[in-house]
């Protein structure tokens, strides 16, 4: 039987591993959709960018500077979303979203859900939340760079 206590260190495991090795994590220099993040709060700075096919993400990417779950959270965002289409990659990142905001979630979300042990720590949310709002604003073209200043969480 799994303890609580070992699905959190599991999960900070998943987290630590992918923010030592973030998969992904370069420029795209031919992409069809970028967008730039900020956490003022945290200092987090990102930029994620897809090479779109027919629909589909053909490759993601990010180039980023920040704190180990935001490199986490990117690296797991490209993971996830390469193969999807655009509508089933913002699906995801409204799953999420919804879950690091302590909903349950409606589907598996894998090693995602490593992320959801930042909900003991609200401002670290933002940290998680910010790959995700930036991928959103690159599928619907929003010019404008992602802040995570508004938030109320």
């Amino acid at each position: 039987m799994t303890t609580d206590a070992q699905l959190s260190r599991l999960y900070q495991d998943i987290v630590l591993r992918h923010s030592r090795n973030p998969h992904n994590q370069r420029r795209i220099e031919a992409a069809q959709a970028h967008a730039d993040g900020h956490n003022p709060l945290c200092g987090d700075r990102i930029t994620v960018y897809l090479q779109l096919e027919h629909g589909h993400i053909r490759e993601a990417a990010f180039e980023a500077v920040g704190c180990a779950i935001s490199l986490a959270s990117a690296s797991m965002l490209t993971d996830a979303i390469t193969g999807c289409s655009t509508a089933e990659a913002l699906n995801l990142a409204g799953e999420v979203e919804a879950r690091l905001a302590g909903q349950p979630a409606t589907r598996d979300l894998g090693e995602i859900e490593a992320l959801s042990g930042v909900r003991a720590y609200p401002a670290r949310v933002r940290c998680a939340t910010l790959p995700w709002r930036t991928l959103q604003a690159a599928l619907t073209g929003a010019a404008q760079t992602v802040s995570t200043e508004a938030e109320t969480r």
